[in-house]
């Protein structure tokens, strides 16, 4: 239904800035929200940053304040811009679109295939 590909991942030092980019395509138009995700080695999954299609946003603690998610929605293009990044912050980092399936709301996620990014000195 909705296909995502992520890029921008690479190496940066502590302290440093980076970009991540996800293109959407398929059924761009069922998406409801967008989010960012990232899992490090031995860690669960976890929630970076999500926006609605009305440009609403959440991030938790951890990246709040230094990480902003932003969504072109006629270029179907969600960003993740990274400041201020920690050893911490390593991880794979996956897109993922959160899409309605029927006029009743269900939905289903659609992930991305993954970009590194990597903090270290």
């Amino acid at each position: 239904q909705v296909q995502l590909v992520e890029s921008g991942g690479g190496l940066v030092q502590p302290g440093g800035s980076l970009r991540l980019s996800c293109v959407a395509s398929g059924k761009t138009f069922a998406i409801n929200s967008m989010a960012w995700y990232r899992q490090a080695p031995g860690k669960q999954r976890e929630l970076v940053a999500a926006i609605t299609r009305g440009g609403t946003t959440n991030y938790p603690d951890s990246v709040k304040g230094r990480f902003s998610i932003s969504r072109d929605n006629v270029k179907n293009t969600v960003y993740l811009q990274m400041n201020s990044l920690k050893p911490e912050d390593t991880a794979v980092y996956y897109c993922n679109a959160r899409a309605g399936v029927n006029a009743e709301g269900a939905h289903r996620d659609h992930w991305g295939q993954g970009t590194q990014v990597t903090v270290s000195s």
